[in-house]
């Protein structure tokens, strides 16, 4: 594994997250570590190739990063971004092809069809990881919505469902402890 690349990529986007025209706040550093986490995690356990699974993790969210107006198609743009990002740093083509495919598939509220276990591990990594940016997710409610007590907890709850639906079935059966555990948390 290139633990060079992981590294300058965890530092890109550690830098890009800090800087003023990311209007997601560090939230989006600390969803992306967690992205990474889970993905290296089901990479494992499902006999994925782990170097393009955390390649595409700590760049699936790069585009909405780097310019929020981004965000309706950050997939799209975020695998272009990637592509000149990572050709810079003479990464083999055929990798690269790779990442983007996950980059583009990562999102489930966006329906597209995942053809490698690679993609399913990084859109089941981006969909988990909310359950361990839960403090986030309030932040999110409470502060920049300005949602009420209950109308918070109901919004992060509703995410939360959402999130746990759009898993594989693979997933939900390994992550199901975890999302019942939260969801305990969340229920009056």
């Amino acid at each position: 594994m290139r633990i060079d690349i992981l590294e300058y990529l965890q530092k890109e986007i550690l830098a890009r997250c800090k800087k003023p025209a990311n209007i997601f706040g560090m939230g989006c550093y600390y969803h992306t570590e967690a992205v990474v986490k889970n993905g290296a995690l089901l990479a494992e356990k499902y006999g994925a190739d782990k170097e393009i699974v955390m390649v595409a993790a700590w760049l699936h969210d790069i585009a909405s990063i780097t310019d929020g107006s981004l965000y309706e198609e950050h997939h799209i743009y975020g695998a272009e971004m990637a592509y000149d990002l990572l050709q810079n740093l003479s990464y083999e083509e055929s990798k690269i092809a790779l990442v983007q495919k996950c980059i583009r598939n990562h999102r489930g509220s966006v329906c597209l069809e995942k053809s490698s276990i690679e993609e399913i591990c990084v859109a089941d990594a981006d969909a988990i990881s909310h359950f361990d940016s839960v403090p986030s997710l309030l932040y999110l409610a409470y502060s920049r919505r300005g949602m009420g007590m209950e109308e918070g907890r109901q919004f992060v709850k509703d995410k939360l469902e959402r999130s746990f639906d759009k898993l594989s079935d693979k997933s939900k059966k390994h992550y199901r402890n975890k999302y019942q555990q939260v969801m305990n948390v969340l229920n009056p």
